[in-house]
């Protein structure tokens, strides 16, 4: 039992050698003996730190004295020369002829020092009296050259410290000495250059000293130095030394004959070879500004651009750099959006940041242009063709390059993509083929591709060695980052493509090369073959579950810095509505940010947003045009399916415990505090008024990031069912989301689902009657069927998310009399039916008596884009205008009644009722698009444009497939709105917007008709229902939560809401129907003959019938997603009467057939169909 024990009872002896007693009672306060060792070795130990400090005193004394005696020495001997070198110098015959002696040089060298004015007297007066005699020989001549260095340093310090005047003589002889031995000047660059600099700063300069310097400046340049080492120790220091200074070419008055005299490959390498070891001095943000500014103007302004690849390394080197200090400081060109938008950016603070000085701005506007894109582009294939052997690198700076571009001018991201994609690159066979393709063949040959696409496991470890590893210098780590900006490069064009080719091009794309002219022909001539878009999707899948389902591991520690959180902000704040990049997600989001592929400022997040982007965009066309395999996009060999849904409840339960922790948002304060306090350094730039607004953004989006980390954390299955649900079969995607919702009303009913039990338990719970009567008074109304939608507006709409609980409706009749009827269910369903019915199939019974949603070509619905501006017309013709105090509750008036319609659908969602509406699928793919944050899928596209107006589709791709000059249309960038009278036949208002800023005078081309579709088609989908459509997302989300109908792709949403478009399963509705009075079966469990019939006589029936049948009993001609067995009320048939002369009638409040009982199959089929098509004997009871 006792393992230690040994056979002996004795006591091991305990030997201690601290001289301290082990008994705590021997050491008591009253045992005078008992501290007496500690005593005297606290003593020792006091002497011997005593001695020390005396031995140190001691030793320090020795220095100062010795340091002194040296100073005093070297003083007397500097101060004897100094006068023994005067007395030379007057003693010397004066005279143009008068030579300087090596002996004098020596003498000056031994006492001169630059800090000493007197000395510097003593320099002058030499360096004068040599440009004033011949000085050339004296440099020439074999016994100066020794001295010749360190005269050259003394002259350059003296003038250093004069500025910021200097003695002209001194400084000609210094150009003498370095024209005559320009090996000098590379040992003296660094001060050279910083010298010129702070000359050139001085406000004071003249136009003779302008020249002087200017010629000082570019005299290194004209001839080569000596060695390939003093070049580029030269070029290093004019680029960090000079090209740092601000304004260069306001104070040399041009920057031409710089340009003219440097060599752009020289400089280029120098830059990318010493960037990242610059000193602290020029490593500043507004040093690296200038000198990115400097460089992009002197290559613009050289004729001969020789060496491309190393323009482009120094390029992306610092336009990578120096993204953060860019982003949201430069001004850029943005579509106009609407008038809401922009004074919410307002009031959130957008322009907080100065923006960067006219010059830098300026130069980097420069690369964002076609002209110098497709160039850079042509000329980079030229140097590809001929350095294969480091063509992979080289097109990792060019992926790097555009990556950065993109980045830094988020609003000219699309014309950026677009003149990519219209250049030709050289491919490795020496074809030319478009630059997606080019880019597509170079990500599906690198390794990560190929090893991803092979094995869906391999991403995790493909990411979580990119993350460990990515401060490495090491040759696997570069090597992996040249794979993934390529791979990065590729996706942001193929993003571009998507938005614009149609499904006829997308699938009918080909590998073969393409010479096609005209930026159309080639955007439909990068269209992939359906084989890559395959494998390129299972890279997309098996990334994008790594990235959801392993969240949590490849975020572990990782807390977002200052530069992620902040130039996300303000890139976001200046982006017009939810932009990506980032992003995602934003996006300020909850991942990881630590860099991605070597890119500062390229987050983990940006890749993922970007993967799942492209992703959504491809099954989003295969959903409505399938072109992939069946169950292609399934990854259910990834989980336990028997067990998937039990497991993805106790998620959703662990993840309401992190939202419902008190201590949760407490860690989650704490934790974003440390890097709050950084934010708040930052942010001490700002202006005094904006600081609060600005720290509370910041706080608020720290607290988003940990809150969503940890959600990640208790709930990857959650997550991959909330940003890829196509993974999963559709019906359990169904099943958990009837969970869900029986989740939600667990919790928010006390326990009990039933209505009348929580109606029964709420009086329980409250103290008194009167309080249950008031908390159920406000789930109680009266309406009248001549105005549902009204009413319930007036009675429900202040409930909010309180629409969630049971409801009590007594419905009016014309006469004002109370309709009869206990609401078990059913009143509640006629109640919800009738609503949606009135709100979406005409106007409202209120103001302008505008309707919220009207219909395409194909009756499908979308919020009506011009009942915003319609009822503000009818507010003004009323006298009720933007100055009016009451212009602000009248005008929501519209909005809120839109909010109250989402409200009422989330509830028939809620409640698994179905109802017979169809939306337009641009209009359903907003709905999960709130949740998700994906920019490209909430504005849709140009297939998108299709369900809206068929009519415009079919005019813009005639506009983008026109093989002519679009300029002969006369279009400009601006769009007609058509504002229908709020008066019965009263004139329509016209209103011509731009579509962006100057849009009138900005007219359509060849080149940029891409940009115009994309700006149509953002504005028809995406701008100008922009009000009504996000008051209808929020209040749909206020009773179904956004991340639930994230599960859901457009056509899904659309089964979710009116039931499955499959044939009618008759047995499967047998099964679960209930039935009533002399229909009820017996004991001996046989069905009535009339129900027998009717069975029968359905199954004769086509799937048109059954349909028509379905609709008069329940109102929907739709079955439930989970079958019949899910209807809310179940399918019920009771006896009517037994006059066969009488037709069927239905009771749709409870999905009730009162069937007479006919004696033949052929009179009940002759009533039925009767019934079912005229409508007739319709009962609403």
């Amino acid at each position: 039992m006792f393992q230690t024990f040994s056979g002996s009872s004795r006591k091991p002896r305990q030997v201690n050698l601290s001289g301290q007693n082990p008994n705590p009672f021997a050491a008591s306060s009253w045992n005078s003996s008992a501290s007496a060792a500690q005593k005297t070795l606290a003593h020792a130990q006091q002497e011997r730190e005593q001695r020390q400090k005396e031995r140190e005193r001691l030793n320090a004394s020795k220095k100062i004295q010795r340091v002194w005696r040296g100073h005093k020495v070297r003083t007397e001997l500097a101060d004897a020369r100094r006068r023994q070198y005067h007395l030379s110098y007057t003693s010397q015959e004066e005279g143009p002829d008068a030579p300087i002696t090596v002996e004098q040089l020596q003498l000056l060298f031994a006492f001169c020092s630059p800090d000493r004015e007197d000395d510097i007297a003593q320099l002058t007066a030499l360096g004068r009296k040599l440009v004033i005699n011949n000085n050339a020989e004296l440099i020439g001549q074999a016994e100066y050259q020794p001295y010749l260095p360190k005269l050259a340093k003394l002259i350059l310090s003296a003038v250093m410290r004069s500025l910021p005047s200097y003695d002209t003589a001194l400084f000609k002889l210094l150009l003498n000495i370095l024209v005559y031995r320009r090996d000098i000047l590379s040992h003296i660059s660094i001060p050279y250059y910083n010298f010129l600099s702070a000359a050139v700063v001085n406000s004071s300069i003249t136009d003779g000293r302008r020249a002087e310097l200017v010629s000082a400046v570019l005299f290194p340049l004209e001839e080569p130095p000596l060695t390939p080492a003093d070049s580029s120790n030269i070029y290093s220091a004019m680029a960090f030394q000079f090209l740092t200074t601000p304004n260069l070419e306001t104070r040399l008055g041009d920057l031409q004959g710089l340009a003219s005299k440097m060599s752009g490959n020289l400089l280029a390498t120098a830059i990318v070879r010493d960037y990242s070891n610059i000193s602290s001095s020029q490593s500043n943000p507004e040093a690296k500004l200038w000198l990115l500014a400097h460089f992009i103007a002197t290559y613009h302004m050289r004729e001969h651009r020789e060496q491309e690849v190393e323009l482009l390394r120094a390029l992306s080197l610092q336009l990578t750099a120096c993204s953060v200090d860019i982003i949201g400081k430069i001004d850029g060109v943005e579509p106009i959006s609407n008038t809401s938008q922009k004074n919410e950016s307002e009031e959130t603070g957008i322009h907080l940041v100065r923006n960067l000085p006219t010059f830098i701005s300026s130069q980097l506007m420069s690369l964002v242009n076609k002209a110098s894109i497709v160039g850079l582009l042509e000329r980079f294939n030229i140097d590809y063709a001929k350095r294969s052997t480091t063509g992979q690198e080289d097109a990792s700076f060019l992926a790097s390059y555009a990556l950065t571009l993109l980045r830094i001018f988020p609003h000219r991201a699309d014309e950026i993509r677009m003149w990519l994609c219209s250049s030709s690159m050289t491919a490795s066979n020496g074809d030319q083929v478009l630059a997606l393709k080019f880019f597509w063949q170079a990500m599906s040959s690198t390794s990560t591709f190929k090893a991803i696409v092979a094995d869906s496991k391999a991403a995790l470890e493909i990411l979580r060695y990119q993350k460990q590893h990515s401060n490495e210098p090491s040759q696997e780590v570069l090597s992996r980052n040249r794979e993934w900006r390529t791979i990065l490069l590729f996706l942001e064009l193929y993003t571009f493509v998507l938005k614009f080719i149609d499904d006829e091009d997308f699938l009918g794309g080909s590998m073969e090369s393409s010479q096609a002219s005209g930026t159309v022909s080639k955007i439909r001539g990068s269209a992939l073959p359906l084989e890559s878009v395959e494998k390129l999707t299972l890279f997309l899948k098996n990334i994008s579950f790594t990235t959801y389902y392993n969240a949590a591991e490849l975020s572990t520690d990782d807390k977002p810095g200052m530069e992620d959180v902040s130039s996300t902000y303000i890139s976001i704040n200046n982006q017009s509505g939810k932009e990506r990049e980032g992003l995602d997600e934003g996006s300020t989001t909850s991942n990881s940010s630590w860099p991605f592929a070597g890119i500062s400022g390229m987050t983990f997040y940006y890749m993922r947003t970007i993967v799942i982007g492209v992703m959504r965009m491809i099954y989003e066309r295969d959903s409505r045009r399938q072109f992939l395999p069946k169950d292609h996009w399934l990854m259910t060999t990834r989980f336990d399916m028997k067990g998937f849904i039990v497991d993805v409840i106790k998620e959703q339960e662990r993840r309401q415990e992190v939202v419902d922790g008190e201590g949760t948002e407490d860690e989650i304060d704490e934790d974003a505090e440390e890097f709050g306090r950084v934010q708040s350094i930052n942010i001490r730039r700002l202006t005094r008024p904006h600081l609060m607004i600005q720290q509370e953004n910041f706080s608020r989006q720290q607290r988003k990031i940990y809150k969503r980390k940890l959600m990640a954390t208790v709930g990857p299955r959650i997550e991959v069912l909330e940003n890829m649900p196509f993974v999963i079969p559709f019906e359990t995607r169904v099943e958990i989301f009837r969970q869900f919702v029986m989740l939600d009303q667990l919790k928010r009913r006390a326990g009990v689902v039933d209505p009348d039990l929580w109606r029964m338990r709420m009086e329980d719970m409250s103290h008194t009657l009167h309080a249950a009567r008031l908390v159920l008074g406000r789930h109680y109304a009266r309406i009248r069927r001549e105005s549902v939608f009204e009413d319930a507006f007036e009675a429900f709409y202040p409930l909010s998310e309180g629409l969630k609980e049971p409801i009590q409706i007594t419905f009016i009749d014309s006469f004002g009399t109370a309709e009869a009827g206990i609401d078990g269910g059913g009143v509640t369903k006629e109640f919800l039916t009738s609503a949606t019915n009135e709100a979406f199939r005409g106007p409202l019974g209120y103001g302008s008596r505008t309707s919220l949603f009207v219909t395409n070509d194909q009756n499908l619905l979308y919020p009506n884009p011009t009942a915003t501006e319609q009822d503000y017309e009818f507010l003004r013709s009323n006298g009720i205008t933007e100055t009016n105090p009451d212009w602000k509750a009248h005008s929501a008036q519209l909005r809120n009644r839109m909010q109250f319609l989402g409200r009422i659908v989330g509830k028939c969602l809620y409640e698994g009722i179905l109802v017979d509406i169809n939306f337009a699928g641009f209009f359903l793919l907003k709905w999960s698009a709130a949740f998700s944050g994906s920019e490209a899928t909430s504005r849709g596209n140009l297939n998108d444009l299709r369900d809206l107006d068929e009519g415009l589709y079919q005019g813009l791709l005639k506009l983008k497939n026109y093989p002519g000059n679009v300029e002969d249309f006369s279009l400009d960038f601006t769009i007609t709105d058509t504002i229908p009278s709020h008066i019965p036949g009263g004139r329509p208002k016209i209103i011509t917007r731009d579509l962006m800023p100057n849009g009138s005078n900005i007219p359509v081309t060849n080149e940029n008709r891409l940009l115009y579709i994309a700006y149509v088609v953002r504005h028809r989908l995406h701008i100008q229902p922009y009000e009504l459509t996000q008051a209808f997302l929020r209040g749909l989300g206020q009773i179904i939560n956004p991340s639930w109908l994230s599960m859901f792709n457009q056509v899904e949403l659309q089964t979710l809401i009116s039931g499955e478009t499959s044939e009618i399963n008759i047995d499967d509705l047998r099964r679960n129907t209930r039935y009533g009075g002399v229909y009820e079966i017996g004991d001996d469990g046989l069905e009535h003959p009339t129900v027998m019939m009717f069975w029968q006589v359905m199954k004769e029936f086509e799937d048109e019938d059954r349909r028509k049948v379905l609709k008069y009993v329940t109102s929907t001609p739709r079955a439930p997603l989970l079958g019949f067995s899910s209807l809310v009320p179940r399918f019920s048939i009771r006896d009517g009467s037994l006059d066969e002369k009488r037709l069927p009638s239905a009771s749709t409040c409870v999905n009730l057939l009162k069937l007479p009982r006919y004696q033949s199959k052929e009179k009940l089929k002759e009533k039925l169909l009767y019934a079912i098509n005229a409508g007739a004997g319709f009962d609403l009871s």
